[in-house]
């Protein structure tokens, strides 16, 4: 059988060659605040991370929030609907090599105090819900924000 290109008009985005499952949170303080952190001084994301062999994506959450943020009383409030983008690559456009799982976890937390502890995200803040979506780096953590900014209370 002979393949020939099939015209669509249709685009096809490459495929990736790595795929990688993070899991985080959307940390809201007593205040109504949400936890955003810097990654590498170049982008805003919520707090996130890969999974570690043999971790379960909760489990990843709590454990990148504390390491982004400092935070340890976390009271899990529901998961969120897991989705799926590109890598942040230079400049903050997409990287098409790594395609990234997300999964993610409604969080309640009493701390307000931010020490994150990783190195490559040295920043953490509070911000208020209405400004999250416009502070977020990538396009699609911007629309899954905005998909569940009404459960943010």
């Amino acid at each position: 059988m002979k393949w020939e290109r099939i015209s669509t008009g249709l685009s096809m985005p490459p495929i990736p060659s790595k795929v990688t499952v993070s899991a985080g949170g959307i940390v809201i303080n007593r205040q109504g605040m949400i936890l955003v952190v810097n990654q590498d001084g170049t982008s805003w994301s919520l707090p996130k991370g890969h999974l570690n062999p043999g971790e379960e994506p909760l489990q990843a959450a709590i454990r990148e929030i504390m390491e982004e943020s400092g935070i340890t009383d976390l009271h899990l409030l529901c998961p969120l609907e897991p989705y799926g983008r590109y890598k942040i690559g230079p400049n903050t456009g997409e990287d098409k090599q790594e395609w990234k799982v997300l999964f993610f976890f409604l969080f309640k937390t009493k701390q307000n105090e931010l020490n994150p502890k990783d190195p490559h995200n040295p920043h953490a803040r509070w911000v208020h819900p209405d400004e999250v979506e416009a502070l977020l780096t990538h396009y699609k953590d911007k629309a899954f924000y905005k998909s569940i900014r009404a459960q943010i209370k």
